[in-house]
């Protein structure tokens, strides 16, 4: 979740904008970018191609024929605060020198495609119609999502073969919150040419799916009674420097989980003990070299942060180094095993129930 000002369709007033005025701190290294405070990055607009992802986000609301518009702007993170018809965007996505400095923190850029910034705004704009329209209070919204005023948890439990929720953002998030239920299900019925008739044909979640449909034909052309244009955590009152922020992110998106046993290691590489020769390869070395490759594999496929798999595997590492394992079979056959075994991990983690909520 994250903070971008854009009402509207309305355009920013400022003499100059960093879309068409270099930024003092656009040539700085990471080192000297990292220390500056969030509040002095001078960021007035969105930018140009977050701009065209908000217009176009606008478009397929017009499209549909509502005539809400959620206001936009930027902030350290995804997010649509309750009581507030907004979104906010993290900052990183307003610059493309920021999302460099994004990725080599984090090593990937939530919503950095234009098909990934859509499915986010598509998502958050479903909490923002929520709040405009109050829909929460309904009875058969509660009857089909839960009630709102369940506390959120802290992490929740995801059960990846239920129909009885839609898949639109990774990790079965819809399963995580009756409001992220609702969120989940409205964005999968925004997406143009969406196919969720056939899509979700005998699935419980179709139910849903056609509740959201008829609630959206009754709200076509009407206004909202919730019209704040508030924003909570704007740039310009986030004083924590860059270097803060990051180690917050990286702390809040560490691993949680159980010890990693010595006996799956020890299935994947070789004990010194049993090897001939001294010219195998170490388990270590190995490892350090497919890590971006297989992180970036587990993470398409388990839906879990990147800087998540990159955590584990790090201790993988570690651990492999302290046993002096060694690979005893083909790299592309060790890689394969590599990734199974990587994968298996991540989905044990999901599945126990420490799968964190994060938009």
């Amino acid at each position: 979740m994250s903070r971008v000002c854009r009402g509207s369709r309305s355009t920013d007033r400022s003499p100059r904008s960093h879309a068409d005025a270099p930024l003092f701190w656009e040539e700085y290294d990471d080192a000297e970018l990292l220390q500056l405070r969030i509040c002095d990055l001078g960021l007035k607009s969105p930018g140009p191609v977050l701009q065209r992802r908000i217009e176009r986000l606008y478009e397929e609301l017009e499209g549909r024929e509502i005539v809400f518009r959620p206001h936009c702007w930027l902030s350290d993170e995804w997010f649509s605060q309750d009581g507030i018809p907004g979104i906010a965007i993290p900052f990183y996505l307003a610059h493309p020198r920021l999302e460099r400095l994004e990725r080599k923190q984090m090593l990937e850029v939530e919503g950095g495609t234009q098909e990934w910034c859509l499915r986010i705004l598509r998502h958050e704009t479903g909490h923002a119609l929520d709040t405009a329209y109050r829909l929460h209070f309904r009875r058969r919204w509660r009857e089909m999502f839960g009630p709102y005023s369940q506390m959120y948890p802290d992490y929740y439990q995801p059960k990846p073969y239920s129909k009885s929720y839609v898949l639109h953002l990774d990790s079965w998030y819809a399963q995580s919150h009756p409001a992220e239920d609702f969120a989940e299900t409205f964005a999968v019925w925004l997406r143009p040419r969406s196919r969720w008739r056939s899509q979700y044909r005998g699935w419980p979640a179709l139910k849903k799916l056609r509740y959201v449909d008829e609630l959206m034909t009754e709200l076509k052309n009407a206004r909202p009674p919730v019209r704040s244009r508030r924003r909570i955590a704007p740039l310009r009152e986030i004083r924590k420097t860059l270097a803060e922020h990051y180690a917050e992110k990286r702390a809040r998106y560490g691993i949680d989980y159980p010890e990693f046993y010595d006996r799956d290691l020890r299935k994947l590489f070789a004990d010194p003990r049993q090897t001939t020769g001294n010219g195998r390869r170490s388990a270590a070395g190995f490892l350090r070299r497919i890590r971006p490759e297989v992180r970036r594999v587990v993470s398409l496929w388990t839906g879990e942060y990147q800087y998540t798999i990159d955590q584990l595997l790090g201790e993988m590492i570690e651990r492999c180094r302290e046993l002096d394992l060694r690979l005893d079979k083909p790299f592309e056959q060790a890689k394969r095993d590599a990734l199974v075994m990587l994968t298996m991990q991540t989905m044990n983690y999901l599945h126990s129930g420490r799968h964190r909520v994060a938009l």
